[in-house]
């Protein structure tokens, strides 16, 4: 349980890294008070343009990637170790402790700790949640197609432990949770689709 524990901590240190939260703060303003006010790479994309936003979500996927593959390294005798260090950084991302607890969503570093887990699946599943998103718009069904198929595939498919498929099947809960009222406005025709979202910024 100890380097179950120790794995959990360095995935939660790196998680809580958020460039999003920087870039904005540097430039003078607080990412979660504008936009859809998460300190993601979604609203990065919206409040500083798309460099930023590319440079936000590259980091946000290395570090919980990062997170994974160096856990792995460490406790070599506990495979499952991996996944709980790249779930510990997802829920870094959303809980930052020194942000008060409120971060982004976590979706970008869950596709990081996707990547460390099976970077086949991470491949044909990034080109499905891209095709899903500019067909309807909407981030946030592509997100539910990745937080839902992750840790079905790890599971009945990669056959990997219960600690990693418990580890990620959390991480998916808490972003699933996180993403739940993007839902509830899409049913109700409030959610902003993203290219509605980039013509406003355009426009401003």
């Amino acid at each position: 349980m100890m380097y179950y524990a120790l794995a959990a901590l360095l995935g939660y240190a790196l998680g809580c890294l958020n460039p999003a939260y920087l870039l904005a703060k540097r430039r003078g303003f607080d990412i979660r008070s504008t936009g859809s006010r998460n300190a993601g790479a979604s609203n990065a994309l919206v409040t500083m343009g798309a460099k930023s936003a590319v440079a936000v979500g590259a980091f946000d996927m290395a570090k919980s990637c990062a997170a994974a593959l160096l856990a792995g390294f460490l406790f070599t005798g506990l495979p499952g170790c991996a996944a709980v260090a790249g779930a510990a950084a997802v829920l870094g991302h959303i809980f930052p402790f020194y942000m008060n607890f409120r971060g982004g969503k976590g979706f970008a570093p869950f596709l990081g700790l996707t990547l460390a887990m099976d970077w086949r699946f991470f491949l044909g599943l990034l080109v499905v949640v891209l095709l899903i998103t500019l067909i309807t718009d909407y981030v946030v069904l592509g997100t539910f197609t990745a937080i839902v198929s992750t840790p079905v595939y790890l599971g009945a498919f990669a056959r990997m432990g219960w600690v990693a498929v418990c580890a990620v099947g959390l991480a998916s809960l808490v972003i699933f949770v996180k993403h739940f009222v993007n839902i509830r406005r899409i049913l109700t025709g409030q959610e902003i689709g993203l290219r509605r979202a980039m013509s406003k910024k355009d426009k401003v």
